[in-house]
């Protein structure tokens, strides 16, 4: 009953500030509230909210998922004993990310980012095994260090006399402080949206529920680095642009070509959305923040429904996500194969849908701006390496045999989890035209010679051969990517798992393994805390012997008294 309550509640409020997004769109209209919380000897403390087109059409786009999400765990999370815990978790999670959205103030920001981080680690711990509580913690750990950052910019923010930096961006743009403040901003948001080299939360976020992974990976957690780079990008200066490109068309290239030699089914879509993430803030760094928010809203909606796809797909097939167990399921899950593929061509940037209106844009005004040859050539092989992996899955989940147990008994009849997934499969299809008229006041015009203006479709080509063809390689052929190179250094992303975990704590714990063998239970033990023992035992034995009141022991105390005395005088 609570799923319906807040999925009708959540779809209501989706369409309403959709409706006001677009008035304030059409009329070029902001609305800064302030509420005086409390005040102090002429010290106005406030609360500070700003309602504008942006934020209003990310809110609407976040609550149409995180009502359509809430609709899906009804029966996927059936049968689980902490229903409404669950419900009440993912709500707070929203709750977090509203918070976050239309505060132009630092403060408030992080009351929002913390609540994310923190709901985050309750949602990625939800099912209680070690491996949900190793990713959780990972998780955690890292998203702290961008906490720590945002707390030292709010600390450097007191020379400015506010925190609305919303105020400060334009004019202080080459201001010392306002500089170290956006690096710090910078810091935060590549925690937040995992950027190398804080990438390995990412996938092992996985360990939470599908439909929470479904919401984080699409309109949440991950894209409020995103978005308040969004927010900050008129203080970027020429320094920082460079190295968010370098650091983000990294990202979207690793990513990539770790998700080619993935066969966990969420692992692979949630490395897509690191690549995808790359590609926001790598546009972001070359000038074109609207570009940037228009890829996140489209991206928003096909993530979305790819990670329920693959939730029904987990659901139906016992539980499994290896992808070399699953096959044949045309013939299966008919209905949920359409949505599935219709998503993942968005994801690819197929023609006329909703991924292509971003996309196509993103690369052809990369391709405009005067670049050198390693941006150019990494952002086109990402697409390709997109479109390589979509089809490795494409391959794997529908034309491939069924691997599985032969005798399960498969079918398609989660009416829900259907219902949820047709809700966004006509956004999915139709959002981008729709956004990219909406958004732009003016079209843009991008005039490139013939060959470069169809090297987005030729990668696109390119990648789909590629993919279908290392799908088919057997284990027999000698340059198999499988083996120990491929596999655990490219597939790792240059073994990023391994030292952000073990890599950062291995000497930590070896050295406190060594300390506790040889001085806490070593010298520390025989000359400390035993010795003492030792020593108190001795003497409180003998305090007991001087304690039995013998007459001879008088007798000695009186002689020893008396030599005392005659030696003293």
């Amino acid at each position: 009953m609570i799923n319906k309550i807040y999925f009708l509640i959540f779809l209501f409020m989706s369409f309403l500030l959709f409706i006001l997004s677009l008035l304030f769109l059409i009329f070029n209209k902001l609305i800064l509230l302030e509420y005086l919380l409390v005040s102090i000897n002429s010290n106005n403390i406030m609360m500070t909210l700003l309602l504008d087109w942006m934020s209003l059409l990310f809110m609407s786009f976040v609550l149409f998922i995180s009502s359509m999400v809430i609709f899906y765990s009804e029966e996927y999370m059936y049968g689980d004993l902490n229903m409404k815990r669950f419900i009440l978790l993912v709500i707070m999670f929203v709750l977090s990310m509203m918070f976050l959205i239309i505060s132009p103030n630092l403060i408030s920001i992080l009351l929002g980012w913390d609540g994310l981080g923190l709901v985050s680690y309750c949602l990625v711990i939800y099912y209680q095994n070690i491996k949900s509580y190793n990713a959780g913690m990972l998780t955690a750990l890292t998203n702290r260090l961008g906490d720590v950052a945002l707390l030292i910019a709010i600390s450097w923010m007191v020379n400015f006399g506010s925190w609305n930096f919303i105020i400060y961006l334009d004019y202080y743009k080459n201001n010392l402080f306002m500089e170290i403040i956006t690096w710090l901003v910078i810091l935060a948001a590549m925690t937040k949206s995992a950027q190398i080299p804080f990438s390995s939360w990412l996938p092992a976020a996985m360990a939470a529920p599908t439909p929470v992974s479904s919401l984080v990976h699409s309109s949440t957690l991950v894209t409020a680095g995103v978005y308040l780079l969004i927010r900050f990008n008129f203080s970027f200066n020429d320094n920082m642009k460079l190295f968010l490109l370098f650091i983000a068309s990294l990202t979207m290239f690793m990513s990539g070509l770790g998700a080619n030699f993935e066969y966990d089914l969420k692992k692979i879509i949630a490395l897509s959305t690191l690549s995808q993430l790359g590609l926001m803030l790598s546009i972001l760094a070359l000038g074109s923040y609207m570009l940037s928010f228009f890829h996140l809203l489209t991206h928003a909606l096909f993530k979305a429904l790819l990670f329920m796809c693959a939730g029904n797909i987990i659901h139906n097939y016992s539980n499994s996500q290896d992808i070399r167990f699953l096959g044949n399921m045309v013939n299966i899950m008919p209905l949920t194969c359409l949505f599935f593929n219709i998503s993942n061509l968005s994801l690819c940037g197929l023609p006329f849908l909703s991924g292509f209106y971003s996309k196509d844009l993103i690369v052809e005004f990369m391709s405009l701006n005067y670049l050198n040859i390693y941006i150019y050539l990494i952002f086109y092989i990402s697409i390709g390496l997109t479109v390589c992996y979509s089809f490795r899955l494409f391959y794997y989940l529908m034309i491939n045999n069924f691997n599985f147990l032969s005798l399960n008994y498969l079918n398609e009849k989660n009416i829900i989890i259907l219902k949820s997934m047709s809700g966004l499969i006509m956004f999915v299809i139709f959002s981008g035209s729709m956004l990219s008229w909406l958004i732009f006041s003016t079209p843009y015009f991008i005039c490139l010679p013939f060959l470069m203006k169809l090297m987005t479709l030729f990668m696109i080509i390119m990648g789909l051969v590629l993919g279908i063809k290392i799908s088919k390689m057997n284990f027999y052929n000698l340059f198999y990517l499988d083996n120990l190179f491929f596999s655990k250094f490219l597939g790792l992303m240059w073994n990023m798992p391994m030292i952000s975990t073990f890599g950062m704590n291995y000497l930590f714990l070896l050295s406190s393994k060594n300390y506790y063998k040889m001085l806490d239970q070593g010298w520390f033990e025989y000359l400390g805390v035993q010795n003492l023992y030792k020593n108190f035992m001795n003497i409180s034995q003998f305090v007991q012997i001087l304690f039995y009141n013998n007459l001879k022991i008088y007798f000695l105390m009186m002689i020893l008294w008396v030599i005392m005395l005659l030696f003293l005088f």
